[in-house]
């Protein structure tokens, strides 16, 4: 290279520092900058990380649009450990919000540019927004997401400081404002002080009733469990910023193109056919969503195996339960809902067969380490008679690469052991059943026999002898070895 192209690249890294908005800070001006800001988001990484280098771009541009509202900060681990050492980093990227010179939380929301900046100007400012005439009030719940608003006689009222406690907890998820003015709710059926929830006005729809009222008197605990119970309605439109709150629980989504921007009506023509049915089987335990395809393509592949290629113009309808099991709606969906009905009358009669995403079983499975896809799972992991040591890995994991050999000789070790099964899967290509915890890779557990709801995690070292301490006094039976390694 050249010195002058040499000399550019300098200049242009050196302009492009310059003009970032994220705020570098170091073990020396830490406090400092705290101090300077009242709400300010920090994360803490290391530049060596694979997940810190893909959030990068998107805290940059989540920093310039926030500019203004909500400072951004980063500071490197490798070179101020001091500071992250203070504040309990032992991974990366780690965010925290501080607030007033203290650390307030842990940031627990969206990775995206999108998500954090629809995060932190929650955290902007008051935790409820007091709202002082008609046209305040209009301009707060005439929002994209849903809005909680209080109404009380005066400011010293006991209701209003409960309020404003559970805006202060839940404000990381949900929009709140309050109001002393009773006369502002008049026209909404405010007569006496309580806490109105107001749908998102693109949202409104003749199967459920644009509003909800809380008029009991308020604790955090009630008000929290009204928020929680109305704040999605009959029929959400899930995204991936609220995805996470509406985790835990048997959900039926609908994938078409939403968009309520550019097309609001076509938007809500699917929607109402969803709705329409919905609304006959909302008692049963399920709830109802309805989603973009194209914002959760990738999910839709890794979970269910739906290619680009197979998503037409109708909708694409799954469910998925709170214990892990997946289904999807085999029949087109149709425009009257009739489709959609046969196939939650279907769901709740048992008559729909779950999908499991699952690689081929292999064609000889004779290896000294059994290879188990998703569809021989239950043959061979939850065989009642054996113990099973089972590995989840991934392809591409260098850990996994480097415990192969190990593992290997594990399984030829214990070849002739007629009562224990050394195994191994593809977690990335195959389903994980939920009594097993796989967040990262590798992963191993004892599948003791007779006991195959009650998987052991193996916690050890990767050696060949850690293993075999470790199923030596967790095997059902004596091991029986295949080599002169019995004195271990």
């Amino acid at each position: 290279m050249s010195p002058l192209c040499a000399a550019l690249l300098m200049l242009g890294a050196a302009v492009a520092a310059a003009a970032s908005d994220v705020l570098e800070l170091a073990d020396s001006d830490f406090d400092y900058a705290l101090a300077e800001h009242e709400t300010l988001l920090v994360e803490f990484f290391a530049p060596w990380c694979g997940h810190c280098q893909k959030l990068a771009p998107e805290y940059e541009t989540a920093a310039t649009r926030l500019k203004g509202i909500v400072p951004l900060a980063k500071v490197d681990c490798t070179t101020n450990s001091e500071t992250c050492s203070r504040f309990g980093v032992n991974g990366y990227p780690t965010l925290k919000i501080f607030r007033s010179g203290h650390e307030a939380s842990a940031y627990d929301g969206p990775r995206s540019a999108e998500g954090i900046v629809s995060y932190m100007k929650k955290q902007a400012g008051p935790s409820s927004v007091p709202l002082h005439s008609e046209e305040e009030l209009n301009s707060f719940i005439n929002h994209f997401d849903a809005s909680v608003v209080g109404f009380f006689s005066g400011s010293d009222s006991p209701q209003l400081t409960d309020f404003q406690k559970v805006a202060s907890v839940m404000r990381d998820s949900y929009r709140f404002s309050h109001t002393t003015q009773l006369d502002l709710g008049f026209k909404h059926g405010v007569e006496t002080e309580s806490v109105v929830l107001f749908r998102p006005p693109r949202l409104s729809s003749k199967f459920e009733d644009n509003l909800v009222k809380f008029s009991e008197s308020i604790s955090t605990a009630s008000l929290r469990r009204f928020i929680r119970d109305n704040i999605f309605g009959l029929c959400p439109h899930l995204t991936n910023e609220n995805k996470d709150s509406l985790k835990g629980r048997d959900l039926m989504t609908v994938y078409y193109d939403v968009d309520y921007l550019r097309n609001p009506k076509g938007t809500n023509y699917w929607r109402n056919r969803v709705m329409k049915v919905a609304s006959q089987f909302h008692s049963q335990g399920l709830h109802f969503a309805v989603a973009d395809r194209q914002e959760f393509q990738d999910q839709l592949e890794e979970e269910f195996g739906v290619e680009p290629s197979e998503l037409g113009e109708m909708p694409l309808v799954t469910i998925k339960t709170r214990e892990g099991s997946k289904y999807i709606m085999q029949e087109e969906f149709t425009r009257d809902g009739k489709a959609l009905e046969r196939f939650l009358e279907d769901y709740f009669a048992g008559r729909v067969k779950r999908y499991i995403k699952s690689e081929r079983p292999p064609e000889t499975n004779s290896g000294s380490v059994k290879v188990v896809v998703a569809e021989t799972f239950q043959e061979i992991v939850n065989d009642p008679a054996k113990d099973v040591l089972i590995e989840f890995y991934a392809p591409w994991c260098g850990h996994c690469k480097n415990l192969e050999p190990k593992y290997a000789e594990l399984g030829e070790q214990l070849s002739g052991d007629h009562n224990i099964v050394i195994a191994k899967i593809d977690a990335t290509a195959n389903d994980v059943p939920p009594s097993y915890d796989v967040q990262g890779f590798p992963t191993i557990y004892l599948s003791p026999a007779g006991k195959k709801d009650s998987p052991i995690r193996y916690e050890g070292g990767r050696d060949v002898e850690d293993f075999l301490n470790f199923l030596k006094k967790e095997a059902t039976h004596p091991l029986v070895l295949s080599s002169t390694r019995e004195d271990l």
